[in-house]
């Protein structure tokens, strides 16, 4: 009867080791997909946020010395901003839309002069993209904080 329990225990010690050694690789496997997702996510968020910077700051630039009735030119931004509304925060999409209506009252404003462009520069006026930059750095770097977005 002892050599049976002695099996037994064996059989059990065996059981629970392949247990424990399937849940830790398994845990594992499935902690470093979540963190590959997670940085996935990050590096798509990095990525439109500095396509928008881009985009907004050429039509910002063009808008102080044109104007013009054609929304064309917009429409790649405002479509940055759509998919900033799909996962980003309230503050960054804010932001992004208050960044696009700087770049349409500009466009709807008079042709600013070398002299005038050079005005707003020191005094920071040309700066359209600072609060969304902020917005955008306070959220990469809370999902890198937490682990997550």
């Amino acid at each position: 009867m002892s050599e049976y329990l002695s099996a037994l225990m064996g059989l059990a010690g065996v059981a629970i080791g392949s247990l424990t050694s399937f849940i830790t690789t398994w845990t594992t496997q499935r902690s470093q997909a979540m963190e590959k997702h997670r940085d996935a996510e990050m590096a798509k968020r990095e990525k439109l946020f500095s396509d928008f910077i881009a985009e907004a700051t050429r039509l910002y630039g063009d808008a102080i010395s044109h104007q013009k009735d054609d929304v064309s030119d917009l429409v790649f931004c405002y479509a940055l901003v759509a998919q900033m509304r799909l996962f980003s925060s309230r503050p960054v999409v804010n932001a992004a839309e208050l960044v696009m209506d700087r770049i349409v009252e500009t466009y709807l404003a008079p042709n600013r002069t070398l002299s005038e462009i050079k005005d707003m520069a020191r005094s920071g006026a040309l700066n359209v993209l600072l609060e969304f930059g902020e917005a955008c750095r306070v959220e990469l770097s809370a999902g890198r904080r937490s682990g997550g977005l």
